[in-house]
């Protein structure tokens, strides 16, 4: 595995991460999903990186991932399953689950997972 595509990869995707779910969740539908009384800046930033890191990994270790569309579609395929695990848990408690939400989710996965594949992918080509 190259160690500096994984590392400068998980960085470049843990900013985009961040930055599109601030876009998605902050701006465009922070109706559809309303942020708490007080949110951990630190808890969400490290949960982006998380995600920059894992698919960086993947794209380093096991994939060699290094041409924009193939990281594109292999983030949104990342993010599908993603999304999918984020409703399903999330919806865990509710006795009528709100379909509607679990699919704008998992639409929200897709399209921020992809970004930052896509993005992970730029990183990597560059740095060859």
């Amino acid at each position: 595995m190259n160690v500096k595509n994984f590392i400068i990869g998980g960085i470049v995707g843990g900013i985009v991460d961040w930055l599109l779910g601030w876009l998605f969740y902050g701006i465009i539908f922070k109706d559809t999903f309303p942020s708490g009384e007080t949110m951990n800046m630190i808890m969400i930033t490290l949960g982006c990186f998380t995600v920059g890191f894992f698919i960086s990994y993947i794209f380093a270790q096991w994939a060699a991932i290094s041409n924009v569309v193939t990281g594109l579609k292999a983030g949104a395929v990342i993010g599908i399953f993603m999304g999918l695990t984020s409703g399903f848990f999330g919806s865990e408690s509710m006795a009528i689950p709100d379909y509607k939400i679990i699919a704008i989710g998992v639409f929200i996965s897709i399209i921020m997972c992809a970004c930052v594949g896509a993005s992970i992918a730029f990183v990597n080509s560059k740095l060859k």
